[in-house]
């Protein structure tokens, strides 16, 4: 089973933002890069135009736990902060991803804004070195039309692979480093679009690439989707039901039915054991549970609404950012069965 080995809150510090900027409902406005030894954490936040790291310790603390398995997080100090220094966006930052390169002292981190504007950088794993921009794409668009939800992924394989999902023009662009691709060099992309679930593989020509459709309930939106390390794909959204998918017979192998109060906006794996996943409400609520039977291991909350939430890719360290300026971090391990 998983546990929690730490739960950290700090302050932002308002000399660095004073007053966030809302954003999109479903916007990913956060990332995390844990130190190699496991002590600390760098949390990279985007307000506005700009993007903001901050330095948390992950030292162990005494773990509280209060009604119903919520965790009681232990209030701490930034250990250091500062803006990324960097080409700005010229609209509002929608999503911030990180992405781990072969070499342990280099990381990549990518920004897209309301208009699709992708913005690609190499930093060091020490975030004292973010100067060296990778490359820049403007949008197919040229930024014609109206701003909303840009969303972004790298593909596992190659990082100078990235995927640009724009909701405004209901479009997905795959890039190259800044040459856009007509085919798609990675095995797989799942998207949501309303209440379906396509796979797209575009190094197949028939139907443009598009391998399968699963279809929910009309009216019932999907704003979640995820995969596990076994192949396995996740679906949630408005009917506050996890839905996992087998691929290779497209169809449900679990349904976790009502297992958040609010609508689910964000679906992770657990990288430890993808028996477990974590789950992400429209609320404050965020917990980790067994979904083969739906069971919860345990949940905690943050102040007010997230502004970001996200995961390491390689490790269970989950972070959310509230618009109250509160930073949650959590730092979860093996734990020993009850």
């Amino acid at each position: 089973m998983l546990e929690a080995r730490s739960l950290k809150k700090v302050e932002v510090p308002s000399t660095l933002i004073e007053y966030p900027s809302p954003a999109n409902l479903h916007s990913n406005r956060l990332a995390l890069h844990v130190s190699e030894d496991g002590t600390s954490c760098w949390v990279y936040v985007a307000s506005g135009c700009q993007i903001y790291r901050i330095l948390v310790s992950l030292k162990d603390s005494l773990v509280n736990e209060g009604k119903d398995s919520l965790l009681i997080p232990e209030h701490t100090q930034v250990v250091d902060s500062a803006i990324v220094n960097r080409c700005p966006h010229r609209s509002e930052i929608q999503t911030v991803v990180l992405n781990e390169t072969e070499s342990n002292d280099r990381l990549i981190l990518g920004s897209v804004d309301s208009y699709g504007h992708l913005i690609v950088s190499r930093l060091d794993s020490d975030s004292k070195d973010v100067e060296r921009l990778t490359f820049s794409v403007s949008p197919r668009d040229f930024g014609v039309g109206e701003g909303g939800w840009a969303g972004l992924c790298f593909s596992p394989s190659q990082w100078s692979t990235t995927a640009v999902a724009h909701s405004f023009g209901k479009s997905i662009d795959v890039y190259d480093q800044d040459l856009h691709l007509r085919t798609f060099r990675t095995s797989m992309l799942a998207v949501t679009e309303g209440c379906q679930l396509s796979i797209w593989d575009l190094r197949i020509k028939e139907n443009g690439g598009c391998v399968h459709r699963i279809c929910g309930s009309v009216g019932d939106i999907w704003y979640a989707v995820s995969s596990s390390s076994n192949g396995y794909i996740a679906v949630g959204g408005a009917d506050r039901t996890m839905t996992v998918y087998d691929p290779r017979r497209w169809s449900a192998i679990s349904r976790w039915v009502n297992c958040s109060k609010y609508e689910i906006t964000g679906i992770s794996f657990s990288s430890i054991d993808p028996n477990y996943a974590y789950i992400q409400g429209v609320d404050y609520e965020v917990f980790c549970g067994q979904w083969k039977e739906s069971k919860k291991a345990f949940s905690f909350r943050g102040d007010s609404n997230w502004l970001g939430f996200s995961k390491c890719a390689n490790r269970d360290v989950l972070g959310g950012w509230c618009d109250s300026g509160s930073i949650f971090v959590a730092d979860v391990v093996e734990g020993k069965d009850r």
